[in-house]
């Protein structure tokens, strides 16, 4: 069973720096994005000419290796990411981690969560194409097989991240939805979602959750799964507001 979770636009430069490695499908990508004049950035990012000038450094930055890279699952700093464990782990929560959980990108593609990457500004909504192909046509292929190659994935993604999978292969997806009952309604925002997301996974890593049936078992901040709402990829779990 292997975990998904996507990045996030905040970052915390605060861990131990490595020298950047990019993959060919990478480096294709920092080239394309060099080529890009300040006029062509400032619409794909909908930024001021200062921001897209300052962005394009970074990406010559990357280009020319001088870019530093820090650990993913470090680096990246949402809400999502602070509920997750990430300090003081067991020797087995480490292990768990760099072979089960990994880190979707529009840079990177997928990679282990503790590998380390460079600070970019990149997501599958940058309005760019490589060789007539959309952020999420180009990393497709590259997905898909990461699925296909992992039958029991779950999916802690947002479904920004998710549609960069194939329809077929997104059914095969395990995904997860957190709710909250709030006075026999049940709702769902952004901010319950990824704070879930994070404390879910922290349990997963603390646990070595190893089955889809290890996984309804988990209950945490007053979230438990609901056998009566949930399929039998699409789990859900409702925490009962007070």
């Amino acid at each position: 069973m292997k975990f998904l979770i996507p990045t996030a636009k905040e970052i915390k430069e605060d861990s131990k720096p490595y020298p950047q490695h990019l993959s060919r499908k990478s480096q294709i990508l920092v080239n394309h994005m060099n080529a890009l004049s300040i006029e062509e950035l400032k619409k794909s990012y909908k930024v001021s000419p200062q921001i897209a000038r300052t962005e394009l450094q970074k990406w010559q930055d990357i280009k020319n290796g001088e870019a530093l890279a820090y650990p993913a699952l470090h680096l990246f700093n949402g809400l999502m990411y602070r509920h997750i464990k990430r300090r003081y782990l067991t020797v087995e929560e480490e292990t768990f981690l760099k072979e089960k959980v990994f880190i979707t990108s529009a840079l990177y593609g997928i990679i282990p969560a503790l590998e380390p990457l460079v600070p970019h500004r990149l997501d599958f909504n940058t309005k760019i194409k490589i060789k007539g192909e959309t952020l999420k046509n180009y990393w497709r292929k590259t997905y898909d097989n990461f699925a296909l190659d992992n039958p029991s994935t779950v999916s802690l993604l947002s479904s920004e991240f998710e549609t960069v999978f194939s329809p077929k292969v997104r059914n095969q997806l395990i995904t997860l939805r957190f709710l909250e009952n709030q006075n026999g309604q049940l709702k769902s925002h952004s901010t319950i979602s990824k704070k879930a997301r994070g404390a879910f996974l922290t349990q997963v890593i603390q646990q070595q959750t190893q089955t889809i049936d290890d996984l309804k078992k988990i209950s945490f901040n007053g979230f438990n799964y609901q056998d009566n709402l949930s399929g039998p990829l699409k789990l859900i779990f409702i925490k009962q507001s007070k």
